[in-house]
């Protein structure tokens, strides 16, 4: 068996302290027990990818990755990503903090180059409500199937987290959400994206549920290059509403 790759280690920034997204913000945070705002799963996803690309160079072109966020990182956290091959090919993902607090978990794998993209007839596109028309999310506008409005922009950067927050954005453009959390997502690249590239977000809604109090979303996104067709596809879950808070500790708020 191939020998571990060797450690990656980061220092975690909260790239969304001023996001509409209040949960990474430290007071509000707060409010929830943590113990500052979150570190966004996106930021964390593309500190795992680090490793996992290099152990795989065409792993932005045909990889997969099943992340799941556990625990939160906050700012100036140190991260610790390991790998691990196994013995079927795939890599066992894992993001901890310095002090060994496991905060995310993940298998990444790469398929065989003459697998097809999903139609992306399957993604059908939808006009985006204006800002101020957005809906709250609930059982009644998150049913599974309905298509969701559609995001059409340039790539900055080919960046995985910026291509994972396309998944986010997603989300946010449709609906009009207090402080929220994204939990796991399940990645497959099927192109390399480009910066200054025109691409677009489809989505649908896949699945709506609650669970310890929490009321969660899970979104089927396609990523299109105008030029060079599907790029990823995301299967993207998210706390839309978290449970009041209480006298928990916030760091089991994941789980």
């Amino acid at each position: 068996m191939p020998s571990p790759a060797p450690l990656h280690r980061v220092r975690a920034a909260n790239t969304a302290p001023d996001s509409e997204n209040k949960i990474h913000d430290d007071r509000v945070a707060a409010q929830y027990g943590f113990r500052g705002g979150l570190v966004p799963g996106v930021t964390v996803y593309g500190y795992m990818t680090v490793p996992v690309i290099a152990h795989f160079p065409d792993w932005i072109e045909r990889g997969t990755m099943q992340v799941r966020f556990l625990e939160p990182f906050y700012d100036g956290d140190e991260v610790i990503v390991k790998v691990e091959p196994r013995a079927d090919g795939s890599l066992a993902v894992t993001a901890e903090r310095g002090e060994g607090t496991l905060c995310a978990v993940a298998s990444a794998a790469l398929r065989p180059s003459t697998e097809l993209a999903p139609e992306s007839t399957a993604y059908p596109q939808a006009p985006l409500p204006a800002p101020d028309q957005r809906p709250a999310p609930s059982a009644l506008n998150l049913l599974a199937g309905a298509p969701l409005g559609t995001i059409a922009c340039t790539l900055e950067s080919a960046d995985p987290a910026e291509l994972l927050q396309l998944s986010n954005e997603v989300l946010v453009r449709n609906f009009r959400l207090g402080p929220w959390i994204h939990t796991a997502s399940e990645i497959n690249n099927w192109g390399r994206a480009r910066a200054g590239e025109p691409i677009s977000a489809r989505a649908r809604v896949h699945d709506r549920f609650d669970r310890k109090g929490h009321h969660l979303v899970v979104l089927d996104v396609m990523l299109l290059s105008d030029q060079a067709g599907p790029i990823q596809t995301v299967r993207h879950t998210a706390i839309y509403r978290l449970r009041p808070p209480a006298a928990i500790p916030g760091d089991a708020v994941l789980r």
